[in-house]
């Protein structure tokens, strides 16, 4: 069984500034709270085959390995844990006057399959919580920047 849960969230801000803060993965406890730590393994830019690992409430750390990316518009990223394999889209496009941010989960696996329909609502709620979280700081970042300049 593969299961898919996907938010949209639109971001009066500029897509360079949601990009950034999106690839900036390390900062993201200051903004999601379904998120309690993020350590990057490796160095040098966030890109494809980057490593990081996430403390997330109510689970293990978990690696995550980043397996497509396109800079500044999407990165993709998959982690596997308690038999359960997980694939998260991060997209940022171009919609009026800011942006787009559009993030998915796949979930596949055997305890997927057995776990679907009690772990279906919260990784929904988890993605909202996150892409409102990413809304939210980026338009402050948006209109600081504004004000400073």
């Amino acid at each position: 069984m593969k299961l898919l849960t996907e938010h949209r969230q639109y971001i009066y801000s500029p897509c360079e500034v949601v990009w950034n803060e999106t690839i900036d993965i390390e900062s993201w406890p200051e903004w999601a709270p379904t998120i309690n730590k993020v350590q990057r393994l490796d160095s040098g830019p966030f890109g494809l085959g980057s490593l990081a690992k996430l403390k997330q409430p109510a689970q293990p750390e978990t690696v995550w390995k980043v397996t497509e990316f396109s800079d500044g518009s999407y990165f993709a990223w998959e982690a596997t844990v308690r038999g359960i394999h997980m694939r998260g889209g991060h997209l940022v496009l171009p919609t009026g006057a800011g942006c787009t941010s559009h993030m998915t989960i796949h979930v596949s696996g055997l305890m997927a399959t057995i776990l679907g329909p009690l772990i279906r609502k919260p990784i929904a709620n988890a993605i909202k919580m996150e892409n409102r979280g990413l809304k939210s700081w980026c338009e402050a970042a948006s209109v600081i920047g504004q004000k400073e300049g």
